[in-house]
């Protein structure tokens, strides 16, 4: 009877190991289709609405009915000092694989994206935590003054030779960067999964068969929001057919003038590690030695 028992326990032991196992692989994987996403829409970036908030870009994901389009927004981070490293799809398998985003110290790789407003493919741009304050640069953030009042304005260096709004690493036609080593030691911080306002505000994108990719044709009526979970109202941003040149079909809706006489570091440059803090440092080690062009002042 009781060997009965140690062995029902085992078992029962084992089971559970294999359910966490599986939850494991899902969050760090996520799904994996064969189609690749559409190009990434073009839209204008609402305002901050105040202090703490950080920009979640939006995002191809993928359901029942196909691909549909999670809004950018704007998202108060889970605690102080975190950034958000984007999710993306890449190929790998004969299939493309969504990489979930996270928060963390630092912003890791996400596919060499070009998701714009400070997320031009390697780190952050557009802000910095100094101390537990949050600082904006208005080069590339909408932000008002009269609301949020901790700014900077620093034109971003973007290292990559074309902008474009592909969506996807690897595969036929996608980006071919390759995480970077300090990007690689990212992987072995303490990530905190999306917040419960991102994981409704997906939720109920899913639900909304406008944002679907097969009824909007890659421009989404909702291509941005206030908040996350605010889908109506003024602030909210529809996207928009790409301008001809693609290096100013985005920028921040709106934004107000710099009336405070915020700091203006020089010649900063997201950092190694993913924090956009004002300080002269290389541009990436993987893009050396090709043409420098300059990003927008007011985004993409």
């Amino acid at each position: 009877m009781r060997n009965a028992s140690v062995l029902r326990a085992l078992w029962l032991l084992a089971g559970v190991l294999l359910v966490s196992a599986a939850a494991l692989a899902q969050v760090s994987v996520g799904v994996s289709v064969r189609i690749g996403p559409p190009a990434l829409p073009v839209y204008e970036q609402p305002a901050c609405p105040g202090d703490g908030f950080i920009w979640i870009r939006g995002y191809w994901a993928w359901g029942p009915e196909g691909y549909f389009w999670v809004p950018g927004t704007w998202v108060i981070a889970p605690r102080v000092g975190l950034l958000w490293t984007p999710g993306y799809w890449g190929w790998g398998g004969g299939v493309y694989v969504w990489h979930p985003g996270y928060w963390g110290p630092h912003v890791g790789f996400y596919g060499g994206i070009n998701y714009g407003f400070g997320y031009t493919g390697v780190g952050y741009s557009g802000g910095y935590w100094r101390d537990r304050t949050f600082v904006y640069n208005r080069s590339v953030t909408n932000v008002n003054v009269t609301v949020v009042h901790n700014t900077y304005n620093q034109t971003v260096v973007n290292n990559n030779v074309t902008v474009n709004r592909i969506s996807y690493n690897g595969g036929a036609g996608g980006i071919t960067a390759r995480p970077s080593p300090a990007e690689e030691a990212t992987v072995r911080e303490q990530h905190i999964a999306p917040t419960a306002d991102q994981t409704q505000h997906e939720h109920v994108s899913r639900s909304n068969r406008a944002l679907l990719a097969s009824a909007n044709h890659g421009l989404p009526p909702i291509a941005a929001t206030p908040k996350a979970g605010v889908f109506s109202g003024r602030d909210v941003v529809a996207a928009r057919a790409a301008a001809p040149n693609a290096r100013r079909a985005e920028r921040p809706a709106n934004a107000a003038p710099n009336g405070r006489g915020a700091e203006r570091p020089a010649n900063a440059a997201p950092n190694a590690r993913g924090e956009a803090r004002p300080e002269n440092t290389a541009p990436n080690s993987r893009n050396e030695g090709r043409p420098v062009p300059r990003e927008n002042p007011r985004g993409l």
